[in-house]
């Protein structure tokens, strides 16, 4: 477990992620964090879930319409 601090960031407030956290997360300043609710309470994630869904449509669709996309990538 890892405590983290809360500080005044001009109107907002934000959270110090130690250095161990960022390894952890494989992240850096400037990459976006998301904040999800899970069924076991809340998840803080480099992870895009709306993404991810995403790709797995888009790889559901390649896989079952392999020759058309075949096709089109034809022409």
């Amino acid at each position: 477990m890892v405590a983290l601090k809360l500080r005044k960031v001009g109107n907002s407030v934000g959270i110090l992620l130690p250095h161990e956290v960022l390894a952890v997360l494989k992240v850096k300043q400037g990459d976006t964090l998301f904040f999800t609710e899970s069924p076991d309470g809340y998840r803080l994630t480099p992870y895009d879930p709306d993404f991810e869904r995403q790709t797995k449509m888009a790889q559901s669709v390649m896989k079952r319409d392999r020759n058309l996309l075949r096709e089109l990538a034809k022409k």
